[in-house]
């Protein structure tokens, strides 16, 4: 197998020059480089990315860091973000933390070892004070998520404002008992806060009182949603609406309704988030918050390239439009 040493030796230069060429040193004449270029090709050579990822020379991969990639919403967002990467001759690595702050961490050790140049993080399991020191070793952009240090280039949705509106228009279908469903705790810190600012914000503003039974917590997939029409069925005071935390919840929630008999909207109105496909094909469509996953990937995209190119770049915080689509589950 031919080394950089043979390619010298081939071309009639040096191999610190060689060496230059590969990696695209700006002062090397036209001349020299097509030399190179055809030694290469002419022995078969092919430069070594990983050696030269670990020297410093290389940037041409991103990590993007997701929980479940087989949720509808993060597979569409990491499609966008690897044709955005793609556009730009970057390679996307994917990583699914299932949750858990032990895979996160050491997902993020791959930015540390320079296995990836910098890291697109969908969800944040960590604590950000955990997270923060791996951006010494490479760019980190939140996507979808959002943390308070002005220093951390983000792209997001206004979730709380998502939510609200999401709310007020049960609460303006003139339902009063709203059921909520949340990926997290509902606390006043962690994933989903803003989120659940939003719901009782609007419940607040119609001066509504929150309901802990109608609170739904830790559901991501579409069982989830069965399992909470299965609860819902074992109360005596039931919601009249429900604010589900995806489409794919809903979804769910839907099918079980029906099989229990309940109309939607009649008996149950069901509001989704995100706009998937699958809303507008449900029976009844999906009321639901579009999100803009396409600009979502490729804002984040944009902010990890500015990076890239420039070390010192000053952090952005991205905030893209959110849009209520009323269909007929309301």
């Amino acid at each position: 197998m031919p080394n950089i040493s043979d390619v010298a030796k081939h071309a009639g230069l040096s191999k610190a020059t060689v060496s230059r060429v590969i990696n695209n040193h700006p002062y090397i004449s036209k001349e020299k480089r097509e030399l190179v270029q055809q030694a290469m090709k002419e022995l078969g050579y092919h430069p070594n990315p990983s050696a030269r990822r670990l020297r410093g020379h290389l940037t041409s991969t991103i990590g993007v860091i997701v929980p479940r990639i087989v949720n509808p919403f993060f597979a569409y967002l990491v499609n966008a973000i690897e044709q955005a990467a793609y556009a730009n001759e970057y390679q996307v690595l994917i990583f699914q933390s299932d949750e858990s702050r032990e895979k996160e961490i050491s997902f993020l050790n791959l930015l540390k070892t320079k296995q990836v140049d910098g890291v697109i993080m969908t969800s944040i399991e960590n604590d950000w004070h955990d997270i923060k020191p791996y951006s010494a070793y490479g760019p980190i952009v939140c996507c979808n998520e959002y943390v308070q240090d002005p220093l951390v280039p983000t792209v997001k949705l206004n979730q709380t404002e998502g939510a609200y509106a999401g709310v007020k228009h049960l609460i303006e279908r003139g339902h009063k008992k709203i059921g909520y469903s949340t990926g997290a705790l509902f606390a006043g810190e962690g994933r989903d806060k803003d989120r659940n600012d939003g719901y009782q914000k609007a419940l607040k503003e119609a001066d509504l009182d929150l309901n802990p039974s109608w609170i739904f917590v830790n559901k991501h997939t579409i069982d989830d949603g069965k399992q909470i029409i299965r609860q819902m069925m074992n109360m005596n005071d039931r919601p009249t609406a429900l604010f589900s935390g995806s489409d794919e919840i809903a979804a769910g929630a839907m099918s079980e309704a029906k099989a229990h008999g309940i109309r939607i909207p009649e008996d149950l109105a069901i509001l989704g988030f995100d706009d998937q496909p699958i809303a507008e094909l449900l029976d009844p469509p999906l009321t639901t918050i579009r999100q803009p996953i396409d600009d979502l990937g490729e804002k984040s995209v944009e902010q990890l390239l500015r990076f890239f190119k420039d070390k010192s770049a000053q952090s952005e915080c991205v905030d893209l439009p959110f849009e209520l689509i009323v269909r007929k589950s309301t």
